[in-house]
This record gives C-alpha cells, sequence and structure tokens, in this order.
C-alpha cells in the first residue's frame, strides 16, 4: 500500500443543527506523485463535505483535509453513535483504494406537536375529538394524554392514554368528552378544555379545545310545546262545555204526513256493455332506476323505448361482494382511488395497488368496502390552505359501513383538496387492517397496521405535510 491515513479524531460528537469539523491526514508513502480523490460513503453521506475533494502529494509527503459534519435538526438524524466512512482513491493506483472509518455521535433532541381534531366539538350528551401527536425528535417518544377544565365540568375517556411513538411517526389519540350535567332547556354552552402531553422531566404541553354542549330541547321548542298543549287543552274543554246538541226533525214530519220512511225495493238495471275483447292491454309502465349522482333513468314520460341501460358502475362493494360468494368465511377488502384528471380507477383488492406512482397526479378520494371483518370506517387528511403550521387538516368526521357496502371518504369535486393521507380500520375484534402509501417525493412509505390489542384500532397512511401528496395506496384485512 502507498498511503497512510489518520482521523482526528476517530469519535466525534455533533448536535443536530449545528457541525463539526474532524481532520484526515494522509501520507504518500509510494514513489511518484499521486493526486487522492475523497468521498463520503454510509448513511452520514448527505451531511458530510470533504474540503478540498482532491489532494495532490509528493511521495514522502503529508496533508489533510478536513471531514465536517452538519446532520440537521429532523428525525432523520438518529440519535446515538453512527458510524462512516472516507473512501480515498489514487489516480496512479485506484487499485489501491482506502476507506478509513470513524465514529459520529448524535446527541439526542425531543420535539413534540400536538393538534386537536377537530378543535371545536359540539353534542348534547358526548363529543369526540382527536389527539394528533407527532414526535419531531430523533428519539423514541413516551408520554401520557390528560385532560382538564375550569369548573370540573366535564369527563374524559381518554384511548390509549400513553402512547410511544418513534421519531418522524405521529399517534391519534382518540378522547370522548361527557358533560357531568345535561342542559335540558336554553341554549348551548362553551366548555372550554385542555388535553395535555406529559413527558418525563418537562413541563406537559397543552392542547386547547371547546365542547360546545346543546340543551336536550331547544328553546324555541320547549315553548312551542307548551303554547300547543294550553291550546289543546282549552279547545277540549271548549268542546265539552259548548258540544251542540242536534236533533233532526225530518222524521217526525214524515210520519205526520203518513209517508213510510223504509227504502224503495231494488228494480232491476239494464246491463252495461262490455269493452270489445280486441282492444289491447297497455304494458306495464317501465320502473325508473336512481343513479349515483340522483338522477331518475328508466322509461316514462314518452321517452324512447329502445334506449340503451348504462352499465352499472363497478365500485369497491361489487368487487367484493364477488369475493365474498367465493370465499364466504375469508376476510377481503377493495378500494379504488379517484385520481386528479382521471377520475375512478378500477376496483382492486387485498394488496394490489390504487391510484398513480411516478406520475405527480395526487388522489382526491378513495372507495373502500370490506367483507368478513364486521364493517370499516375512515376519514381523509386533506390539503388545508389555511394552515399554519405546514400540515393538512380533518375537514369531515368519520364515516363508516358495513360489510358488503361501499365507504367514501375525500371528495370529487372539481376544485376539491388533494388528499395527503387518510384513516381507516376494521371492526372491533375482527382483526387487523394494514397499510403502505406512496407519497409525492417520498415513494413508498413502510408496512403499517393498527394492533387493537393495544389499544391501536386504526391505522394511518400518508403524509402530514401540506406540500406532498398521496399518489397510491395498497391495503389488506
Amino acid at each position: 500500500m502507498s498511503l497512510w491515513t489518520s482521523l482526528e479524531p476517530a469519535s466525534a460528537t455533533v448536535d443536530p443543527g449545528g457541525s463539526t469539523t474532524v481532520r484526515l491526514r494522509l501520507r504518500n508513502t509510494g514513489d511518484v506523485v499521486d493526486e487522492y480523490r475523497f468521498e463520503t460513503v454510509g448513511g452520514l453521506a448527505p451531511w458530510t463535505v470533504v474540503e478540498p475533494p482532491t489532494l495532490r502529494l509528493y511521495p514522502g509527503t503529508t496533508g489533510s483535509v478536513d471531514v465536517t459534519f452538519a446532520p440537521p435538526r429532523t428525525p432523520d438524524a438518529t440519535a446515538g453513535p453512527n458510524p462512516y466512512a472516507v473512501r480515498i482513491t489514487p489516480t496512479e493506483h485506484p487499485e489501491a483504494t482506502t476507506v478509513p472509518e470513524g465514529n459520529l455521535a448524535i446527541t439526542p433532541f425531543t420535539e413534540v406537536r400536538a393538534e386537536l381534531v377537530p378543535p371545536t366539538v359540539k353534542g348534547r350528551f358526548r363529543g369526540r375529538p382527536k389527539l394528533a401527536v407527532d414526535n419531531l425528535g430523533n428519539t423514541k417518544l413516551t408520554a401520557s394524554v390528560s385532560g382538564s377544565d375550569n369548573g370540573d365540568q366535564l369527563s374524559y375517556d381518554i384511548h390509549p392514554s400513553n402512547v410511544q411513538i418513534e421519531p418522524g411517526r405521529a399517534a391519534f389519540v382518540k378522547t370522548t368528552l361527557k358533560p357531568k350535567q345535561v342542559i335540558w332547556f336554553g341554549s348551548k354552552e362553551s366548555r372550554p378544555y385542555t388535553l395535555a402531553v406529559q413527558r418525563s422531566g418537562v413541563d406537559p404541553l397543552g392542547v386547547e379545545g371547546t365542547y360546545v354542549q346543546r340543551s336536550f330541547l331547544p328553546r324555541w321548542l320547549a315553548t312551542f310545546l307548551g303554547i300547543f298543549m294550553a291550546l289543546a287543552i282549552t279547545f277540549v274543554m271548549l268542546w265539552i262545555a259548548y258540544k251542540p246538541n242536534v236533533r233532526s226533525t225530518a222524521t217526525e214530519k214524515l210520519h205526520e204526513a203518513g209517508i213510510s220512511t223504509l227504502p224503495p225495493s231494488p228494480t232491476a238495471s239494464p246491463k252495461a256493455p262490455k269493452a270489445p275483447s280486441n282492444v289491447p292491454t297497455p304494458p306495464p309502465a317501465a320502473t325508473g332506476t336512481r343513479q349515483a349522482d340522483g338522477s331518475a333513468a328508466g322509461a316514462g314520460g314518452g321517452g324512447s323505448g329502445d334506449k340503451e341501460t348504462k352499465a352499472p358502475e363497478r365500485t369497491a362493494a361489487t368487487a367484493v361482494q364477488k369475493l365474498a360468494a367465493q370465499d364466504p368465511t375469508g376476510r377481503h377488502i377493495c378500494y379504488r382511488a379517484y385520481v386528479s384528471g382521471q377520475g375512478w380507477t378500477e376496483a382492486v383488492c387485498d394488496g394490489e395497488t390504487a391510484g398513480t406512482v411516478g406520475k405527480e397526479t395526487p388522489l382526491k378520494a378513495v372507495n373502500i368496502a370490506v367483507s368478513g371483518t364486521k364493517g370499516t370506517s375512515s376519514d381523509a387528511f386533506v390539503h388545508n390552505p389555511g394552515s399554519t403550521n405546514g400540515e393538512g387538516h380533518f375537514p369531515d368526521p368519520w364515516s363508516g359501513a358495513a360489510d358488503g357496502i361501499d365507504n367514501y371518504v375525500g371528495s370529487t369535486k372539481k376544485d376539491a383538496p388533494n388528499m395527503l393521507g387518510l384513516t381507516v380500520n376494521v371492526g372491533g375484534g375482527a382483526g387487523s387492517v394494514c397499510q403502505t402509501a406512496h407519497v409525492h417525493n417520498d415513494g413508498w412509505l413502510g408496512l403499517e397496521c393498527d394492533d387493537p390489542k393495544s389499544g391501536f384500532d386504526f391505522t394511518y397512511a400518508g403524509t402530514h405535510n401540506n406540500d406532498l401528496w398521496l399518489e397510491a395506496i395498497k391495503l389488506t384485512v
């Protein structure tokens, strides 16, 4: 070998968002002038710069280059020891490539973001907001969630109350708010509350929301019922007091005149002529069918009888019903995607791809149907033009459907926002649902499944970033 190398120091430490420099020394132990090229390899290569990138040395001389590390303050900068290496390739003797190795310790940092979805819920007896907790640090996050309000007017059912979130991931905590007193009559009342994300050794992160409690009976309805009952009682009393005594004197006058009041005996009447037997019987009117857009189809009102009937649309429910007929005891999930500028894709099932990959065409809506899972429910997370934190939101509540029935999330309107992701689950105790999503600029994400036994009874497919979008999905049960 015609090269000697040394890293000074061999191990270094750096904070995410900062930088540190290691000096790489090398000596030309050969007998010819040589030029050396430097290239970083390993997981730290995107954040590493070698200056200068090439070095020319005479035989027996020594030189050095600076290796600078600048990991970002993101979950990608994994906390703890991270090995790295620098490949040194001699120009004159490329076969004598040397790869000195070192170790860079990245310090841990924590950053948590929490958001209520939606921030305001309404109800008479309960409200069901969700708390989205994002781990933006580079270490696993362990936290508990609790609720409080002024005046102790609400009770809180939080599930799960403890979460563990990997770096760069998010967890959804379902909360049920119940007022301790029912408002029977009157106007609605706003009850502010706070959900706190508590971690060991730091102050709790509070997220404020509002529960709008409606009265059991609106004030106008109570007034209407009171007036109606008063009028009804008044009418009954007047009827009883002033009921007229009607008596006809016609019969008495007839008796006085000696005229019988018995009805006359019936006489034979001529039979009506029958209709001609050669008159054709008119055919029954065609029964109209209701299309997906709510318009009536079929014969009627002077329409042409020889028009062709349009074939029914093949939805996710159509596909899953066919699978259920072939495999009555199995579990299946079918789905299709509404692609921007292209419309609905063909329905696919059990892990096949719905949508497009690499064509930069976002999804607008998703149609899902299941069999053998006691139904399914889901919700769409879409682009939020009014976001202040660069993330989307859930504009609509969860929607669900029983086995064999179509469930739709998102919107197919012309100006509908792009889908960033969606939550999905299946009926309680009926197994798990797994998903993987293809996100613009991020590619296919890892396979994720819900785990009802540990409290995670739904899974989230996609991203939270307003600048990205969902391009394709794969679902299995």
